[in-house]
C-alpha cells in the first residue's frame, strides 16, 4: 500500500552536504523511493537552500519566530553543548510548536495524509501526534529527545502522551529503545531500526587520500580523524588527551572536524598537544568522506556526558566503518551494537584516554590488522546498515501503525 507520509522534524540538512540532521534526509528519500508520497514539515532556518521538491520529498518549511533572535528552534540550536536547553529555546518553543502544529495539520489535510511520522519524540513526535490525531502515527527516536524527556518533567509527560498515541515507535539503537521504554514507550510497540550509511560516498578512495594529505601537508605521516559537533557527548576531550599520550609517534596528526559550543575549550586543549591536534572546523559530508578515506585510523570517542546524554548511534561511526579505514570507538550508547571488537574495529572504555591511545597505537604499528578490520567493517556495514533496508523497515512500521 502506498502511503502519503507527513514527516515532522526539527532538523534536516539545510543545504546539500550539511551535517545537521543528515540521517533524516536518506530516511525521507528512501521512503519516497519505495513509492510513497513524502511531505517534510520542518522549521525555517536562514541557512536553508532547498527546492520545493527533491528526489520525491516535498518541503514545507514554516516560520515561527516573532523576532530574529528566537530563530533557535531545531538544527541543533536549542541545546547548549547538548546538555541544557538554551533560554531562547524555551522562549521560542511555544511559537515553534504552535507553528509546527499548524503547518503539519495544513499539509496533512491538504494532501490527505495516511501516516504521520515524527522525528525526535520531543518535539516532532508530539507535533505529529496532535496535528492530525485521526491519522496513524510513527515516532522515531534519535537520542537527544529521550535525554530531554529523561531530565525534564514537562518534556517527559509530553513524550509519554506521544508514545500513547503512536501506533509504532523506532529507535536507532537498543540502548535508546531501553531508555524509551523506561519513560513510557510500550515494549510491544517499539523496535530498533539502525541508521543506514551511504557506502558510495564513504568508501576507500586512494585519490582522496592523496589529495587530503597534500592539503594537510603531512605526506604519509600517521593521520587520525574524527568528526562531529563539538559537544561533551562526542568525547573529543579524551581524543585530544590521547594525542598527547601519543606524542612519541613521529609526525602524528589528529584532525577533528566540526563546530559547536565547546569549540573554544577544545581548541585551547588542543593547543597543548604540540600541534598534533588540528581543529579543522565544519566540513561538508563529501569532505568528511575524503578525510575518512585519508586516515590511518578513525576515532569515535563518544561518552555518556556528565548530564547523562549519549548518542543513540552516531551516524559518523557507520560512515567511518563504511570507509574501510580501521575504527577505534568507545563502548557508549549504540556503538557496541555496530562494532564487533577485534573483528570490525576496536572498542575501548569510554572516558579512557590511555585505552584510546593504546588502541590507536596498536593499529598504527600493525597496519595489516587495520586493513583486516577495515575490510570486514565495510562488508558488515553494507550488509547490515543499508539505507534501502532502513527504508523498508520504516515502510513496515507504517503498516504496523495501521493495525
Amino acid at each position: 500500500m502506498a502511503h502519503v507520509v507527513v514527516m515532522v522534524t526539527s532538523s534536516y540538512p539545510r543545504f546539500p552536504g550539511d551535517g545537521i540532521g543528515s540521517f533524516v534526509e536518506p530516511i525521507a528519500k528512501g521512503v519516497a523511493a519505495r513509492g510513497h508520497e513524502v511531505h517534510l514539515v520542518a522549521p525555517w532556518d536562514p541557512a536553508i537552500r532547498r527546492p520545493a521538491e527533491e528526489d520525491g520529498v516535498r518541503f514545507h518549511f514554516y516560520k515561527y519566530a516573532p523576532v530574529r533572535s528566537l530563530n533557535v528552534f531545531g538544527y541543533a540550536g536549542g541545546l547548549r553543548a547538548d546538555t541544557t536547553l538554551r533560554g531562547a529555546a524555551w522562549m521560542a518553543a511555544p511559537f515553534a510548536m504552535a507553528a509546527g502544529w499548524w503547518a503539519a495539520n495544513r499539509v496533512a489535510r491538504t494532501h490527505h495524509a495516511t501516516v504521520m511520522h515524527g522525528h525526535w519524540v520531543i518535539p516532532g513526535g508530539v507535533v505529529a501526534a496532535y496535528a492530525r490525531p485521526s491519522v496513524p502515527l510513527v515516532v522515531s527516536l534519535h537520542g537527544s529527545d529521550v535525554f530531554v524527556a529523561e531530565r525534564n518533567w514537562i518534556a517527559r509527560q509530553a513524550a509519554r502522551a506521544a508514545f500513547r498515541r503512536a501506533g509504532w515507535i523506532t529507535a536507532c539503537s537498543d540502548d535508546l529503545r531501553t531508555r524509551a521504554i523506561a519513560i513510557g514507550a510500550k515494549a510491544d510497540r517499539i523496535e530498533t531500526v539502525p541508521y543506514g550509511v551511504d557506502a558510495v560516498r564513504f568508501r576507500p578512495d586512494p585519490d582522496a587520500r592523496r589529495t587530503i594529505r597534500q592539503e594537510l601537508g603531512i605526506g604519509e605521516a600517521p593521520l587520525v580523524v574524527s568528526a562531529g559537533r563539538l559537544v561533551s557527548k562526542k568525547g573529543f576531550a579524551y581524543l585530544i588527551d590521547a594525542a598527547h599520550l601519543l606524542r612519541d609517534v613521529s609526525g602524528l596528526t589528529v584532525a577533528i572536524a566540526g563546530d559547536g559550543d565547546l569549540r573554544d575549550d577544545l581548541t585551547a586543549r588542543a593547543a597543548s598537544s604540540g600541534g598534533r591536534v588540528r581543529m579543522i572546523g565544519n566540513r561538508s559530508q563529501d569532505d568528511i568522506a575524503r578525510l575518512c578515506a585519508a586516515a590511518d585510523v578513525i576515532a569515535v570517542p563518544s561518552i555518556r556526558d556528565d548530564a547523562g546524554n549519549v548518542d543513540g548511534l552516531p551516524n559518523f561511526a557507520l560512515e567511518a566503518l563504511a570507509s574501510g579505514t580501521p575504527v577505534v570507538a568507545s563502548r557508549a550508547g549504540g556503538l557496541p551494537q555496530a562494532i564487533d571488537d577485534g573483528r570490525t574495529g576496536r572498542l575501548v572504555a569510554e572516558r579512557d584516554a590511555a585505552a584510546l591511545a593504546s588502541a590507536i597505537r596498536a593499529l598504527l604499528e600493525r597496519p595489516d590488522d587495520g586493513h583486516r578490520f577495515g575490510a570486514a567493517a565495510r562488508a558488515e556495514v553494507i550488509n547490515r546498515f543499508g539505507w534501502a533496508e532502513a527504508a523498508a523497515r520504516f515502510e513496515s512500521a507504517y503498516a504496523r501503525a495501521h493495525r
